[in-house]
């Protein structure tokens, strides 16, 4: 989803000599040029509850995206201090509440992460859930949204498999299972950065297949507009 600038233009006052107004000051991508031109940012997130108005952010891990190539150079993972309880979802992600008691605070997670991401398309694996957290945290430390350019992984494999015929169901669109149909192996979930790695590794096996020939019959890399 690209932002329509308009939207960002309601808030220009609020995020003005932030992190986040120099993100929306950057070149936009270009939807026609090949994916492999672009600058990507790779990115999850884990919460306390899949409930917004319940839960916290607790972790956040991210991964850039160059040239075609995951740049393991730039991972980062940040554990974010909580006001309550992590509770029973230290089942999911392992995160437990004495693992937080050193962790940085949200606002300072949030200022990496636009640091990291300006220039740059963010990509998910399920984009609305870690958007609608990341969104109210910019709200609460910028006084706004994101309002960057993102793609979700999972909606780009919904949208293929259901214009081949393949439509997936009970989970088959989950990140282990996308993976799976192109012969990633299988990680170890619900941890921010590894899900963050596991998911540049999807978006570089779906942008090559989305590729097509051209009138000489020469394979051509998938353009940026082709993977939305």
């Amino acid at each position: 989803m690209w932002p329509l600038p308009w939207r960002r233009w309601r808030y220009r006052s609020r995020v003005s000599g932030t992190v986040l107004a120099r993100c929306w000051e950057a070149p936009a991508p270009a939807a026609r040029r090949p994916w492999v031109e672009q600058r990507f940012l790779v990115c999850d997130a884990e919460m306390s509850s899949l409930d917004v108005n319940e839960g916290e952010l607790l972790s956040l891990g991210w991964v850039a995206v160059d040239g075609g190539r995951v740049n393991l150079a730039s991972a980062s993972h940040c554990l974010i201090a909580t006001t309550g309880s992590v509770g029973q979802s230290a089942g999911i992600h392992q995160l437990r509440d004495c693992d937080l008691e050193q962790a940085g605070s949200e606002a300072d997670a949030i200022d990496r992460l636009c640091e990291a991401a300006r220039g740059r398309v963010l990509v998910f694996h399920h984009a609305p859930l870690d958007l609608t957290y990341l969104n109210r945290a910019s709200q609460r430390h910028f006084g706004a949204p994101l309002l960057l350019p993102y793609l979700d992984t999972l909606a780009m494999e919904k949208r293929y498999r259901d214009r081949v015929g393949q439509a997936e169901h009970n989970g088959g669109l989950n990140l282990t299972a996308c993976r799976r149909r192109y012969g990633l192996p299988d990680y170890p979930a619900h941890n921010a950065l590894v899900d963050a790695l596991a998911t540049a590794e999807l978006l570089l096996a779906i942008a090559s297949h989305r590729g097509g020939v051209d009138r000489e019959g020469r394979s051509k890399p998938a353009r940026l507009k082709d993977l939305r």
